[in-house]
């Protein structure tokens, strides 16, 4: 008893007395300014780049600014300050005195004119460890284009909120590379946004000039919760720490607007109900599959905007019991089987009527076509859709391990 009871003081006393975690950015400035010293320096930043003490990457920046100089921001998809919707147009404006392009407006990739007088660009921005969510894709973007000239590439690292362990979902099929999946690697990859980079840069034979500063003390196995640092919504529609392991359970669905899947009510992604949905019957089913690390509860909402705006819902809403063998992906390819099975005539409608734009987005942000011939032509697709790729996806795992930075 007594060895017990130290055994939990021990563990009580790890998790209050840690170290607090060190972000890229902290560490940076800490260790690293002078990398930048007499450089022209550019950022790629959002609204999501703050500190461990949540002082904005740009004021920091600005303040530490005596031996170099800033001449331009970046930003990604939302834009700046991340109030924009997915997919929404950004324009360039003046921050601070300093001017922003948007890399979501005219161009997605910065061009000769951006990229003159500048000798480091630095990113950081915090991202949520899906393959589909664009600021990857943006920072992959500019490592191509400087590749081509002599500027140097530096990120600062931060979390995957999801956990460094979860890896899940179909590899990238190159006829569907595009901005919502632009490099082989499955739909959830348990890399950081740093280990990204350097994954991208030699895989790619890319050249480009890349630096990389890890964070101290962040572990693979902590989820955002874990690291106690304060979350801020990466986008209009992810906003809360937790939101990234749902992203990926119900975000592939939700282009099939065959459900409501929570955005339009105040859940996105972690719920999925329609009107003609049985929310017990639908649970029950599901529950009957064990995935581990999950459980389904019937479910009833009205969405406030989206799909079955103004009408009552019936459906689920996924409990997450165990982040670290949580599956995103086989529990949106369950939800899609378990509705087809369950409501075939509703599913075979909504198909039918996609049109072909609807059809080819569906299979780029998969990354594959299978997966909708699957949905089309299989009367029992979920366990086939869970099941696919899983060679190649057991193949990254080990591959992925030399890009370890933790």
């Amino acid at each position: 008893m007594k060895r017990f009871f130290l055994f939990f003081l021990f563990l009580i006393n790890s998790y209050l007395f840690s170290d607090p975690i060190e972000l890229g950015v902290d560490v940076f400035f800490k260790e690293h300014l002078d990398l930048i010293k007499n450089k022209k320096v550019a950022l790629i930043i959002n609204h999501t780049s703050v500190n461990s003490s949540l002082k904005p990457t740009l004021d920091l920046f600005i303040e530490h600014s005596k031996d170099y100089k800033i001449v331009a921001v970046f930003s990604p998809e939302h834009g700046i300050n991340g109030s924009n919707h997915a997919g929404e147009k950004v324009e360039d404006s003046i921050k601070d005195q300093i001017k922003n392009y948007s890399l979501h407006g005219k161009t997605k990739r910065p061009n000769a004119e951006m990229l003159k007088g500048i000798d480091t660009i630095i990113f950081d921005i915090q991202e949520i460890g899906s393959r589909s969510y664009t600021y990857a894709t943006t920072m992959f973007y500019v490592m191509e284009e400087i590749a081509k000239t002599n500027i140097n590439f530096i990120v600062l690292d931060r979390p995957n909120p999801m956990n460094g362990i979860i890896v899940d979902g179909p590899m990238l099929d190159e006829k569907y590379r595009s901005f919502v999946g632009y490099i082989n690697i499955p739909y959830c990859h348990g890399l950081t946004i740093a280990e990204l980079a350097n994954f991208f840069n030699q895989e790619y034979k890319v050249g480009c000039k890349l630096k990389v500063i890890p964070m101290k003390n962040w572990k693979r196995e902590m989820s955002y919760k874990d690291t106690n640092l304060h979350w801020i919504p990466t986008s209009p529609h992810i906003p809360e720490p937790d939101t990234p392991l749902f992203y990926p359970s119900t975000g592939i669905l939700g282009e099939l607007e065959i459900v409501n899947i929570g955005v339009g009510y105040t859940l996105p992604f972690k719920i999925i109900g329609a009107p003609w949905i049985d929310a017990n019957k639908f649970a029950n089913q599901l529950n009957k599959q064990n995935l581990y690390g999950v459980k389904f509860l019937p479910f009833y909402f009205k969405p406030f905007y989206g799909p079955f705006k103004g009408k009552n819902c019936q459906g689920i809403k996924i409990m997450i019991t165990d982040s670290k063998k949580y599956r995103p992906l086989a529990v949106q390819y369950l939800l899609i089987g378990i509705l087809k099975s369950l409501y075939p005539e509703k599913v075979k409608a909504k198909i039918d009527s996609l049109s072909d734009a609807k059809i080819e987005m569906f299979c780029k942000v998969n990354g594959n076509k299978e997966i909708f011939n699957f949905i089309k032509n299989e009367k029992y697709a979920a366990w086939k859709m869970i099941q696919f790729d899983e060679e190649k996806v057991k193949a990254f795992k080990e591959k992925k391990k030399k890009y370890h930075l933790y």
